[in-house]
């Protein structure tokens, strides 16, 4: 509540938001278990600097809306052809902050997974999470952290393969979460 509270004190009338689309993306591994990949991006000068999300990025004018944007990214990011994808849904879009991005999350299947192709360039790491372990309640803690728009406030987090997950990524991981629930 208090992170809403902050949330909502933020003046963002005429922000004009830069648009992206980001794919959850669900696949099997070798042992046939579910698997959602997250990425680590690469350390650079930007406030997504060195946090894990989802395979994704910004729209370009090329594109011809924020699905093929995610598509595209994940493509370019991680090697899935877009071709390969199933895409499921559309989850909800967030407005982050800091970063003045609207961001346009689907979830996806990629049935015979191949190893990812990682671009190195915009990519740090894979973070492969078993479904089983993305469904464990255990792994959702608050933690305290500081944005841009707030000091030491607590807010809820994944905890994911030794990475903390917050913000726009914790919320949408919290979406795609219920909406499993929700189906078992």
């Amino acid at each position: 509540m208090e992170r809403l509270e902050a949330l909502r004190k933020l003046n963002t009338e005429g922000a004009a938001p830069r648009k992206a689309g980001v794919m959850a993306l669900f696949y099997p591994k070798e042992d046939m278990q579910t698997h959602l990949l997250l990425i680590l991006r690469n350390t650079y000068p930007g406030v997504h600097s060195n946090q894990v999300g989802f395979p994704g990025g910004k729209h370009e004018e090329s594109d011809k809306d924020l699905l093929h944007t995610a598509l595209r990214e994940t493509e370019e990011e991680v090697g899935v052809p877009a071709t390969q994808v199933t895409v499921i849904r559309k989850l909800s879009e967030l407005y982050i902050p800091p970063s003045n991005f609207e961001v346009h999350p689907y979830i996806g299947l990629y049935h015979e997974a191949r190893p990812f192709k990682v671009d190195q360039t915009e990519v740090a790491a894979l973070v492969e999470v078993s479904l089983n372990e993305f469904m464990d309640d255990s792994i959702v803690r608050n933690k305290i952290m500081t944005t841009s728009y707030a000091s030491s406030i607590a807010v809820p987090a994944f905890i994911l393969n030794g990475y903390t997950v917050w913000g726009a990524t914790a919320m949408m991981l919290s979406e795609i979460k219920e909406l499993f629930k929700q189906s078992l």
